[in-house]
């Protein structure tokens, strides 16, 4: 098939991340094109938060913010999904959903991730409204209401303490995924979060508001918001079909996700291609994303002037001989 053009940059994924390494691209004047599947991890999300300057948009109206300022700099975004990559002598060849085929020199990846949640019936439903997961993201909103933890592993103590920062009211569900030593024990006892032994059967919404956990005895535990902790997996299919593979991140000892590896800058260990956001790093926010997406960007900028350079210098060479 024949390719549609060619592009210094193909951006696959068009999140915060993905459009700021667009828009240091585009103010670099490289020809960049974003391609964005239109999916972002927090659509459910009302607001953005920490976002300097931007504190309260709504996730939504942020990236079209984004879009119109990468826009003005030339770069082209389009809706649809890379289905594959492969190597060419130019750098890569990409397939779209659409049928469409493009060139790029070089590639940033900012697909994201994906959030793993516990396995409990209404739980998934409601993330990023009343079931969260960051407290920097969603503590304010829900201070000093009755808060749950559900949890998925050992991390889950700590997060308890942590809500604590916003509310008193803090019950820490075992849900069958958790056993608390001594010390553990006695450090919630101390910081007041109540522990409830027992399996999670289900999250009860009344009025569509989530009402708190019914748990397979059939009691229920009223909460107004609940806490789980997701493994956070990187989107990463495109990625390990050039060979990079997502490898696991600890926190406290405790494995929270998957993430693909790359240098401070986002550069990966397969020539050509950088990583930004939350597919590389699994804790940044939306500001932090953004912060990744313009370091990959201008790096990849600098790496393609030393590839133009050494061209250039073989030419020089040549016409001065």
């Amino acid at each position: 098939m024949e390719k549609t053009h060619e592009y210094d940059v193909v951006v696959v994924g068009g999140g915060a991340a993905g459009l700021s390494g667009a828009l240091a691209l585009g103010r670099a004047r490289r020809t960049v094109l974003v391609v964005d599947a239109g999916d972002p991890r927090n659509a459910p999300a009302g607001h953005v938060h920490n976002y300097l300057g931007r504190e309260g948009t709504p996730p939504a109206e942020l990236l079209e913010i984004g879009r119109a300022e990468v826009a003005a700099y030339g770069v082209e975004v389009r809706r649809g999904r890379v289905t594959t990559a492969t190597r060419s002598d130019v750098g890569f060849d990409l397939a779209l959903d659409d049928g469409a085929t493009v060139a790029a020199r070089r590639l940033l990846v900012t697909t994201g991730l994906t959030d793993v949640l516990p396995d409990v019936p209404g739980l998934a439903e409601r993330f990023g409204r009343d079931v969260l997961h960051c407290p920097y993201c969603h503590g304010f909103e829900v201070r000093d209401q009755a808060i749950g933890i559900v949890a998925s592993n050992a991390f889950a103590v700590h997060g308890a303490q942590l809500w604590g920062q916003w509310t008193d009211d803090v019950t820490l569900f075992l849900n069958d995924h958790l056993d608390l030593s001594p010390e553990d024990a006695e450090k919630l006892a101390a910081r007041g979060v109540t522990v409830v032994e027992g399996p999670i059967a289900e999250v009860v919404i009344e009025d569509d508001r989530l009402a708190g956990v019914r748990l397979q005895s059939g009691e229920v535990v009223r909460r107004e918001a609940l806490v789980a902790g997701p493994t956070f997996v990187a989107n990463s299919d495109l990625l390990s079909s050039l060979g990079l593979e997502p490898a696991a991140v600890e926190m406290n000892g405790v494995v929270f996700g998957y993430a693909v590896p790359a240098d401070p800058n986002g550069r990966t260990t397969v020539p050509g291609v950088w990583v930004a956001g939350n597919v590389t790093d699994l804790r940044a926010q939306v500001i932090s994303a953004a912060a990744g997406g313009l370091n990959a960007g201008a790096m990849i900028n600098m790496d393609l002037i030393e590839e133009e350079t050494a061209a250039a210098v073989a030419t020089y060479r040549k016409v001065s001989a």
